[in-house]
């Protein structure tokens, strides 16, 4: 699910960028071997949004309506990329920034055609945040110390996804033939009355009134 978010993130910064877009740790290594423009999107934080965390089970029903499995509710997680741009000047890099920003603000989800298709039977709608401030338990500058590099301009950009939760149980078939009753008499032996359909009693007859009733 992850390299798929990574894709449909690749596919909306492709346009921005006439060289490539990574998904490297851009430490020093790594930015020495590179050698075109390049809008590097670094996956560095993944957590559960806990506020989205549903309890119970949940129905898949066929055509017919008729209940065929029984799953627990997708986990839903924000994944967390750190968007930089790496050239050989500081304003080429700013204009790459630039356009990956002009292409990321007009969406507040996922464009329909960039959600993979594994979670499209959950959702079609995944939430997409660009440049909000991170919370107070992460910094940017901590992470940069992390990666051995120096602070450059960036664009945190948060994609929310759901995560299928397995396993799956198969449900029990439909029950077609109602409950039957067979009565039988003291002894254990059968009585006169065959196997009987076994129903929920009618509502209760309206009692009659007290009274004789004189007829002429």
């Amino acid at each position: 699910m992850i390299h798929e978010i990574d894709e449909a993130l690749r596919g909306l910064l492709a346009p921005a960028v006439t060289g490539d877009v990574a998904f490297d740790a851009p430490t020093r290594d790594w930015a020495a071997r590179r050698n075109a423009p390049t809008l590097n999107a670094y996956l560095y934080d993944i957590r559960e949004d806990v506020e989205r965390r549903e309890r119970g089970a949940l129905a898949e029903r066929d055509a017919r309506g008729v209940v065929t499995r029984h799953r627990r509710p997708a986990r839903w997680f924000r994944l967390s990329y750190l968007v930089t741009a790496w050239t050989t000047r500081p304003e080429d890099e700013h204009r790459l920034l630039s356009g990956a920003l002009a292409l990321l603000l007009p969406h507040e989800v996922l464009p329909a055609d960039a959600v993979p298709e594994s979670v499209r039977p959950v959702s079609t709608s995944l939430p997409l945040s660009v440049a909000v401030p991170p919370a107070e338990s992460r910094s940017l500058a901590d992470i940069w110390s992390a990666l051995g590099g120096e602070l450059k301009p960036s664009l945190d950009v948060v994609v929310v996804t759901p995560f299928p939760v397995t396993p799956v149980y198969e449900a029990a078939p439909p029950v077609t033939v109602g409950a039957e009753l067979v009565v039988r008499g003291v002894d254990g032996v059968p009585g006169d009355s065959g196997p009987r359909m076994l129903r929920r009693p009618g509502p209760a007859a309206p009692e009659r009134k007290s009274g004789v009733r004189h007829v002429r």
